[in-house]
């Protein structure tokens, strides 16, 4: 978040008072530690960053409307809003209300796919139909948003139910972290997947947020 001294702020985080030119990032929650990463390693301080639930990872059903409705609070105050979600599970819907609202949106299906470079990506994807990917936030938060969300911490024997079908589980890395790099693998174990690790760093995350 931008640190803003001497001004009042909202419940959200962001100033009241916001100065000309600043943009408004409307953010996945899972998103937030690498946007602040990359607004911090590139002094990017026009940026202000306001993130929904990252449990909407889990109910894409919900982000369209929570983003419009975000826009629809925040649009007075800021010169731009760029709304950092890809397509992630709306079908389309998202895409189509960013574009009836006038704010633009991050390219691609979801963030595996551009933390990878959504053209590498899709060039990947006609080989890797039985792959599980996780990201840093997933490595981190892999108990809440798969073990429980799926019973699995009830009931491990679901496990060849969801994940039978699934050969190999493919960890992007964001950042270069031994301690992440052995829970993935350790994700995969549990799994009982083959372990691959790819560093990706922040893709076309970064790539997109550079060009505002």
């Amino acid at each position: 978040m931008r640190e803003v001294s001497d001004t009042a702020l909202t419940e959200t985080g962001l100033p009241i008072d916001t100065p000309r030119g600043q943009v408004l990032l409307i953010a996945c929650g899972a998103l937030a530690r690498e946007i602040l990463d990359l607004k911090t390693a590139n002094g990017w301080s026009h940026l202000d960053l306001t993130c929904l639930p990252a449990k909407y990872h889990l109910y894409p059903e919900k982000i369209t409307e929570s983003v419009r409705e975000a826009v629809s609070k925040h649009r007075d105050a800021y010169d731009q809003i760029f709304v950092v979600y890809a397509d992630c599970g709306t079908g389309g819907l998202l895409e189509a209300a960013c574009k009836e609202l006038g704010v633009e949106m991050v390219a691609g299906p979801h963030c595996y796919s551009f933390f990878e470079g959504n053209d590498r990506f899709a060039a990947q994807s006609e080989t890797e139909f039985t792959t599980f990917y996780l990201t840093d936030f997933l490595v981190r938060q892999f108990e809440a948003f798969v073990i429980k969300p799926m019973g699995l911490d009830r009931h491990p024997e679901l496990r060849d139910m969801y994940f039978g079908n699934y050969e190999k589980l493919v960890y992007q890395a964001q950042t270069d972290d031994p301690d992440l790099t052995a829970k993935a693998q350790a994700c995969a174990d549990l799994l009982g997947l083959a372990f691959e690790r790819r560093f990706t760093g922040y893709g076309d995350l970064a790539t997109t947020l550079a060009k505002l």
